[in-house]
Formats: C-alpha cells, structure tokens, sequence
C-alpha cells in the first residue's frame, strides 16, 4: 500500500547494521556496566529518539541537506565529535578516581540525563543521517504513492528492531556486570571506554560527506 518492497532483505539490514560495533553500541554497553540495566535502557531510549529524529529528517528532506552542503555537515560532525570528547572526559574522570574512592551507585546518572547522553550521541552524528537518507530509498518503490509515508514507516521499522536489538545488548551486559568482578575492573572499564569515545570523536571529526 505504501510502495515498500523486499522488506525481508530490509530486517536483514537493519540486524547486521545494529550488529556493527559503533558509536551507540559502545554507550549501550558501557552504561549499563556502569549503572544497570535501568541506565542502559535509558542510552537505548535516547537513541531511539535520535533515530526518530533522523527518520523525520529523512522523511521531510531535511537531512539532504547534510548531503547538499558541506558547511552543514562539518558543522553537525564538529558538534558530535564535541560531544563524545564530553562523553570521554566524563569517563576518564571516574576511571582516574582516588583508588580508596568508592564507586558511583547505579543510579549516579539520572534517568532523564542518561536518555538526553543517548539523544545527542545518536543526533549529532551526521552519518546516521545520511545513512537514513541512503538506505531507506532502497525499499520504496519509484512510484510509490505516498513516499512520505513509506519514509516514516521504514524508519518505524528501524527504530523498533534496532531498540529491540539495543535492549537484548543490555539484558546481556546487566548479566556480565553481575559477575565476580576483580578490583580496579571498573576503573579499567572507564578509562577503556574514555579511550574508545576519544576514538569515535576523532573518526567523527575526520568523516567526510560521501
């Protein structure tokens, strides 16, 4: 009715992409190392609404213009890239803790917070635009009726099993952080991770438009 085809191949595309380590993986999982499956669920819900944002974009046309102008796009990537150095510093700081310090409680980041971390990190990245922009023309038909439509549909779509998929990554790594764990892991976690999320901001700010 929509003018979407091939929307097995779709399902498939949409798993090995959430399956491809990145940027929101690497938060879904360190987070809920850190505070539980209560502060992972919130990363996944804060990019969830990233992704809502980008579908919209995508939908509407506005993330052509990230592909159009290259001003747009160094200016978002510079943004991201900013953030996740934010993210990194945040990490560092609890990894570099007095050894005798006690750790943070579960819930040291607050819900709302930890879902606008999640938000920012997905939204300020100008790839996820673009990838919306690239992928899901793929499965609406040329002469689909209402494209429009088959954009927020595809994009639904997304969002749901990449949530489901996100929220299966919490559930294991809530496991894991219930395992004996031996002193020092956590700050080795923490410092591991603000090395990794200096990493993706350098990548991020290298990227160029494809």
């Amino acid at each position: 009715m929509l003018g979407t085809h091939d929307l097995g191949l779709f399902a498939l595309t949409v798993f090995l992409l959430n399956a491809t380590p990145g940027v929101d993986m690497a938060l879904t999982i360190a987070s809920t190392l850190k505070g539980g499956w209560r502060q992972g669920a919130a990363v996944v819900l804060g990019i969830s609404l990233g992704c809502v944002l980008h579908s919209l974009a995508a939908a509407f046309g506005l993330a052509a213009l990230l592909a159009a102008s290259s001003e747009a796009f160094t200016l978002l990537k510079w943004a991201g890239a900013a953030y996740l150095l934010y993210v990194a510093w945040g990490m560092a700081r609890a990894g570099l803790r007095a050894a005798g310090e006690a750790p943070p409680p579960s819930v040291a980041s607050g819900f709302g917070r930890t879902v606008w971390q999640g938000f920012w990190t997905n939204a300020l990245n100008p790839k996820v635009a673009l990838f919306f922009l690239a992928l899901l023309p793929q499965f609406i038909a040329a002469d689909a009726p209402h494209k429009t439509l088959a954009f927020l549909a595809l994009g639904a779509w997304f969002i749901v099993q990449g949530g489901l998929f996100s929220l299966g990554l919490v559930a294991l790594a809530a496991l894991a952080r219930r395992l004996p764990t031996r002193p020092g892991l956590g700050r080795a976690l923490n410092l591991g991770g603000a090395g990794l999320f200096a990493f993706l901001a350098a990548r991020l700010a290298l990227a160029k438009p494809a």
